[in-house]
């Protein structure tokens, strides 16, 4: 039986070797100006740090490039692309065609993973971007457990899936939050988002807070829990999920070691003991709950949401 990637995102250089003792054995990094909502800013300096180190370690390194590109900076792709394999990652991961054809022009040796955060959502969609070119397809984060392990049997290409952490609601390009607090008469200093953890929208019809941000990509909205499907992984392990992820956005270094650990142990049970899989996974899921913030309840997301046509 194979055992799935499990891909962490770090907030920092030094989250790397960290999270590869605890048992990752891949990581999404990249900056602002080309990727969307990851736990960390990682310049070209620090991509090149994070790549010696994870190798050292055997593990990979995958780069986001899944912003949503406009003309003005379509002619900087193939310069990025070509430091990213002088660099050595071992994959891109793109939603916007415009990186596809930069990579089919200056770096066609360059691994591709496809991710459009919403719009994966059937293995004819994944073979599609497959026949593009890309190695990978990341599903979108609202799919029944069903629906992901149909993919997973079906689909041409690996398949990626989240199982822990935040899902982003919605984002807009635009700086929602600087033109509120200039509406209002203030001035807010956009920081980098990894230090700003405690903006919330708040909802007193539902009781729930959710985390809002704003970076170079727009202004982000949360979701008011985490998901966490540690103890139910075997369905996807059985259909050949090929990668499990843990979001790492708005999370500390010290919360994404143990959540990995925890998963870690999850993955190798499951793969190697299932029955003792099935004795643990309950007391792995409690102390995950153990682990989160007071106000970031887990719950499974999408996975057992009833379907209404």
């Amino acid at each position: 039986m194979k055992k799935p990637e499990l891909l962490v995102t770090p907030t920092s250089v030094n989250d790397i070797a960290l999270l590869a003792d605890a048992g990752a054995t891949a990581f999404l990094i990249g900056e602002q100006r080309y990727g969307l909502r990851l736990a960390g800013e990682f310049k070209r300096e620090d991509i090149v740090e994070a790549v010696n180190i994870a190798h050292s370690k055997d593990t990979k390194v995958h780069v986001a490039m899944n912003g949503i590109f406009h003309n003005d900076k379509v002619d900087e792709l193939g310069n990025y692309l070509l430091f990213l394999k002088d660099a050595g990652v071992d994959a891109v991961v793109f939603g916007d065609p415009a990186v596809l054809m930069a990579a089919r022009e200056v770096t066609p040796e360059l691994t591709l993973h496809w991710s459009t955060e919403t719009t994966g959502t059937n293995y004819y969609t994944c073979n599609y971007w497959g026949r593009k070119g890309a190695k990978r397809a990341v599903l979108a984060r609202e799919l029944s457990m069903d629906s992901v392990v149909d993919i997973a049997e079906k689909a041409d290409v690996e398949i990626e899936v989240q199982v822990h952490g935040m899902t982003c609601m919605f984002q807009s390009k635009r700086s929602l939050l600087g033109n509120y607090f200039e509406y209002q008469g203030n001035v807010l200093e956009i920081e980098n988002r990894k230090q700003e953890k405690n903006m919330f929208l708040l909802d007193k019809e539902r009781n729930n807070k959710y985390p809002i941000f704003e970076d170079a990509n727009g202004t982000h909205i949360m979701s008011p829990n985490d998901v966490a499907i540690i103890d139910e992984l075997s369905e996807m392990i059985d259909a050949g999920v090929d990668s499990f992820k843990i979001d790492g956005v708005l999370k500390t270094t010290d919360y994404l070691v143990e959540v990995t650990k925890r998963y870690r142990k999850a993955i190798d049970l499951c793969v190697a003991d299932r029955d003792e899989y099935e004795d643990v996974k309950d007391a792995l899921l409690e102390e995950l709950e153990e682990l989160q913030p007071m106000n970031r309840p887990l719950d499974t997301g999408f996975f057992f949401k009833e379907t209404v046509y």
